[in-house]
């Protein structure tokens, strides 16, 4: 968790993130750590902005994310599959470039 402090978080309103990742995630609990994990442990130094969109999951993957890892920009959706998801994410990233996890 300590990785992502101030990576995700770091933006400020006024700010644009050089790229924002973006993870759809669906009953993800168990995995959602490795996967934000993973962006903290690239080498780019730009402010990075992580959004991840929860689509409707069963268990705690919101509740995990938000608890664990606050300056991720998290938002839910009702189930309407992955594609949905990552529309979602595009459309509340602030970065000037997307990537998806």
């Amino acid at each position: 968790m300590t990785e992502l402090q101030g990576m995700a978080g770091g933006v400020g309103r006024d700010s644009r993130p050089a790229v924002s990742v973006v993870i759809p995630a669906h009953n993800a609990e168990t995995t959602i750590e490795r996967a934000l994990e993973s962006v903290a442990a690239q080498t780019y130094e730009n402010i990075i902005e992580i959004v991840v969109v929860d689509d409707g999951s069963e268990d705690a993957t919101s509740e995990f994310v938000r608890e664990q890892y606050p300056d991720v920009r998290l938002f839910e959706q009702e189930n309407q599959g992955a594609a949905v998801a990552r529309n979602y994410g595009v459309a509340e990233a602030r970065g000037e470039y997307i990537a998806f996890l």
